[in-house]
């Protein structure tokens, strides 16, 4: 069914409000500044979206709001037509401009609108390639952001590119509606307040963090199918939930939609082996049914059934890239579980699933990291790599536990549940 403009038109100002009230939590002075994947910028199919979020921000009190936007058709032709030693080469000026911008304590909001098979048809070493200059040269930017430094937030439109990868199976002329629906509930958008739904839910989330920070585990330990994996804790990590607190104060949801707990593993004390449960979207590539086996923090032994050769560029982009930085927590009952789609958009199938991240760790989940040098962070357990990706491995068969400090261990998640009741 086709969404009437006019209701499309409300869905959009009340996710204008959402992504400016609850998302970011913008300030009154604040500028924002608005963009996409950092390889093209915003799809100008979600225009739309972004006027309404520069109404709500300037309602807010924003004092100016920018978009850097993109062209995906732009970056086929730069391979198409530009020499091949030139993609190493990426902005000159984009990466100084956003630290500035961040340092000086401004508003960053990410809108995804794009297509994940843009690069499908590329070898995977151009699609590396693009991916590993991007992430070199914003690495300052990725670190500002890792430190909370100022209020950012990532959130989805939708478009006709990503539409038909989603609902390929709905009418061309349905697909984008089709998003436009999911992106509606899986954003909480369609209940009476928003708003107030999401304070509820973002309270309970924040119930989570503080029960595992609480029982303070040294490891956690998940078992499933082909999964059998130890991952250690370093002695100050601490469990995050999707609302979290800027360097100047401020409190912001940094993904809409979350349905995650957080923190930060051990760089050197992952050992076993997982299996993905959905289909990892990078570089343009579709990464499908693989595993890694872990010994001593390091990913030793790489399998994937389509896209391996992406996937091992990916671990050997730098010595951090082939550790993990990141280990969440999601029930496998979530809206976007439960709506039985891929989204091959992280954004969303993290949600969907308890996942790990392989690179960068979030230095907010490490108590007293903001004081730390790189070389302090990395003895304290926490990784470094100039690129963060999230792969999912939970699903209703996934069984988590925790261990204390004394060794012994207790039920975190049974089948792809809590199993702590708050």
């Amino acid at each position: 069914m086709i969404v009437p403009a006019t209701d499309l038109r409300q869905q959009l100002e009340a996710y204008g409000e959402l992504a400016v009230k609850v998302a970011l939590n913008l300030q009154p002075g604040q500028r924002l500044i608005i963009l996409g994947p950092l390889a093209t910028g915003v799809s100008f199919e979600a225009a739309p979206l972004v006027r309404q979020i520069a109404a709500s921000a300037y309602r807010a009190g924003a004092s100016l709001v920018e978009v850097i936007w993109g062209d995906e058709a732009l970056l086929l032709t730069r391979l198409a037509q530009a020499p091949r030693q030139s993609l190493s080469e990426f902005s000159a000026w984009m990466p100084k401009a956003l630290a500035e911008h961040v340092e000086s304590g401004h508003a960053v909001l990410s809108v995804y609108a794009n297509d994940p098979d843009l690069l499908k048809n590329e070898p995977p070493e151009v699609a590396g390639a693009l991916q590993q200059a991007t992430s070199r040269a914003m690495m300052p930017f990725r670190e500002l952001i890792s430190r909370n430094q100022t209020n950012w937030a990532v959130i989805a439109a939708a478009g006709s590119g990503w539409a038909a990868k989603v609902f390929p199976d709905r009418r061309p002329e349905d697909r984008i509606a089709s998003l436009w629906d999911a992106i509606n509930h899986m954003c909480r958008l369609d209940r009476p307040d928003p708003v107030a739904a999401w304070q509820a839910h973002i309270d309970e989330l924040a119930a989570r963090a503080a029960y595992l920070n609480q029982r303070h585990y040294s490891a956690l330990r998940y078992a499933g199918p082909e999964t059998d994996l130890t991952v250690g804790l370093p002695a100050a990590h601490v469990w995050v939930s999707g609302h979290t607190i800027s360097r100047s104060g401020i409190h912001f949801t940094a993904n809409l939609p979350t349905e995650e707990v957080f923190t930060i593993p051990h760089k050197d004390r992952v050992d076993g082996r997982v299996r993905s449960s959905k289909p990892l979207s990078y570089a343009g590539t579709l990464i499908e049914d693989f595993s890694l086996r872990f010994s001593e923090g390091r990913a030793v032994e790489v399998k994937a059934a389509r896209g391996e050769a992406v996937l091992r560029q990916l671990i050997e982009t730098d010595a951090g890239a082939a550790r993990l930085g990141e280990i969440a927590l999601v029930p496998h009952s979530s809206p976007v579980s439960q709506s039985g789609r891929l989204f091959y958009n992280t954004l969303f199938d993290e949600n969907a699933a308890t996942h790990v991240a392989l690179g960068a760790a979030y230095k907010f989940t490490l108590r007293g990291a903001d004081a730390m040098d790189d070389q302090a962070f990395e003895q304290a357990g926490g990784n470094r790599s100039i690129v963060h990706v999230d792969f999912m491995i939970g699903s209703g068969e996934l069984d988590v536990d925790g261990v204390l400090e004394n060794g012994a261990s207790e039920p975190i998640m049974r089948r792809g549940e809590w199993s702590i009741a708050l």
